[in-house]
């Protein structure tokens, strides 16, 4: 029986070692998020030469915003084009978008029974263009985006000023954050963007690729034999081989995408489900060319630690949970244990920890980025927003892992907001 508790001992020891020190890694890089956010880059004339790429499945009622929105970037006409992909729809998606004037690639499945989704449609795109000739950039925008007009010039001038990075990321805003499902998306994205991507960026870490609003190298892009991620997460999986491949992946802080966030707690749930399905699949399948990657030397220890605990992000609710049953375990097999700390140590930590990196970091990025000061009514929707991120959070690491060899079945999700929400904006960078 000793020999029993000691290696319960030992296992609950290292879950609670990798919760601490996750937590300690994130909070140490958002330090770097504090301050006011300079370009690091210059501005040039523009030069690069853009694709731009939009799948849309079934997106009728919403596809005209994005493709005005395209024609009225400020941007010569002739250093961009854009193609709405038409990926087996079944309204009048490809029909709405020709009469606004889009080029349109219409996709179709192979058999009743062949995969599906996003990844597949950028795939057979790819294989009708001459983006290597033509190009120097491709950005990929879901179709119920819209984009801040000044987006090209900036990446622009970032791909031109930094070397010619692989990937530019740009700020992921949202078009809506009424309710409180939407208002945590609204806030996670919020405090990443600042404290998390523009924080690694500064510190010359790769940010993460966050699906839309990110330009790739069409030079890159030839080399991998074009587009080759076929995960339910291909953003994520993009990520992790670029990285792992010693590319270079940039933060643009200065312009902006916005995208949808769910309404229903339901469609959050199943879109998180299927992040977390991907997201397991790539990390499962990268752990070993992590390290390999590491040795190699292609990648920095620096650069090791973020993508490592990046990666396994998505293990901090099945490890707490494993946590639990082992403390549990523990409890039962050791006379006089308690479950419960009697002190109010553990306690007041878990909420001076909350407070400051939800609660403080939400607000000062909301205030330095939105020019959106603290307000006492947001309270409600924050704690409600934490415990819908804890309920979805639950289902997208645990149903995801549980579910993670399945990469075939794609599932949309709906809009639930009117068209032309948000204006196309003219950003310009202070």
């Amino acid at each position: 029986m000793e020999w029993i508790r000691l290696l319960l001992e030992l296992l609950a020891g290292i879950c609670g070692v990798f919760l601490i020190v996750s937590m300690l890694y994130q909070i140490a890089v958002g330090f770097f998020g504090f301050g006011k956010s300079d370009k690091g880059y210059a501005d040039h004339d523009p030069q690069s030469r853009f694709l731009v790429l939009v799948p849309a499945h079934n997106e009728e009622k919403v596809i005209g915003d994005i493709i005005r929105n395209l024609d009225s970037m400020d941007y010569p006409r002739e250093l961009y084009d854009f193609y709405i992909i038409a990926d087996n729809c079944t309204d009048g998606t490809a029909e709405a978008a020709r009469s606004l004037g889009a080029r349109v690639i219409e996709t179709r499945k192979e058999s009743p029974d062949a995969p599906t989704g996003k990844p597949i449609a950028l795939k057979k795109a790819l294989e009708q263009i001459n983006y290597r000739d033509q190009y120097d950039l491709m950005m990929i925008f879901d179709a119920d985006n819209l984009i801040d007009t000044n987006m090209f010039r900036e990446v622009n001038s970032q791909y031109l000023d930094c070397g010619k990075p692989e990937f530019i990321q740009c700020y992921l805003g949202a078009k809506n954050k009424e309710g409180i499902v939407a208002w945590f998306y609204y806030t996670g994205y919020t405090l990443s963007n600042r404290f998390f991507n523009l924080a690694k960026t500064r510190k010359g870490l790769n940010c993460a690729i966050g699906g839309t609003g990110f330009a790739v190298s069409t030079s890159y892009l030839y080399q991998r034999g074009g587009w080759s991620t076929m995960s339910l997460t291909e953003d994520y999986e993009l990520q992790v081989e670029a990285t792992l491949e010693g590319r270079r992946i940039l933060w643009n802080h200065y312009t902006r995408v916005y995208d949808e966030k769910p309404t229903r707690l339901t469609a959050a749930i199943r879109q998180r489900i299927r992040w977390g399905q991907g997201h397991w699949h790539v990390t499962l399948k990268n752990t070993g060319n992590l390290f390999r990657s590491f040795r190699a030397g292609q990648i920095s220890f620096w650069e090791f630690l973020s993508l490592g605990t990046y990666m396994y992000s998505v293990a901090a609710t099945p490890v707490a949970l494993l946590q639990l049953l082992l403390t549990v375990m523990l409890c039962l097999i050791t006379p006089g244990r308690r479950f419960f700390d009697p002190s109010l140590t553990g306690v007041l930590s878990s909420v001076v920890l909350i407070s400051y990196s939800y609660f403080f970091l939400f607000y000062l990025a909301d205030w330095m980025d939105n020019g959106i000061p603290f307000r006492f009514r947001t309270l409600p929707l924050m704690v409600g927003g934490f415990f819908a991120n804890a309920i979805v959070g639950f289902f997208n690491q645990v149903v995801g892992l549980l579910r993670c060899r399945d990469q075939q079945h794609w599932v949309k999700t709906e809009h639930a907001i009117s068209a032309e929400t948000v204006p196309v904006v003219r950003r310009r960078a202070a």
